[in-house]
């Protein structure tokens, strides 16, 4: 894929009405082997001040469902069946880097490693997201 309106062919809403738009979230790079993100720390961290880990899992889901998309093509939908989520390291500040490789691409599910690095290239989690691939209904 290469263009803004192929990322959007993938989605059924607008951007502005996406979680992922509201957290600052900038997909870099999209292809079937490797969608590539970034998200901020400010607006998206704890209390404590940290960067929130549902923040890394909605980053992760958001890359990871964008890839099992492009997978899935035209004539069928993604849709997330687990998300798991394991945070190794706290961010404070700067942005955050995603990047969701293939881990199985079948006909009935797809899964995708999520990998969560800080500005210095340290991982900060490491996500996996299964999704299943159903036929889209039909137009009504």
């Amino acid at each position: 894929m290469s263009g803004a309106e192929d990322l959007e062919a993938v989605s059924a809403v607008p951007a502005e009405e996406q979680l992922g738009h509201r957290m600052g979230i900038t997909v870099t790079e999209y292809a079937p082997d490797r969608v590539v993100g970034t998200m901020p720390v400010a607006g998206n961290r704890q209390p404590y001040g940290l960067l929130h880990g549902g923040a890394n899992a909605v980053l992760a889901e958001q890359l990871g469902s964008i890839a099992a998309a492009l997978h899935a093509g035209a004539d069928r939908v993604a849709v997330g069946l687990e998300l798991s989520c394991t945070h190794h390291r706290a961010v404070t500040e700067g942005s955050v880097t995603g990047v969701a490789t293939p881990l199985h691409r079948g006909r009935g599910t797809a899964t995708f490693e999520i990998v969560i690095t800080d500005e210095n290239d340290k991982r900060t989690c490491s996500a996996r997201l299964t999704c299943l691939l159903r036929e889209k209904p039909p137009a009504s």
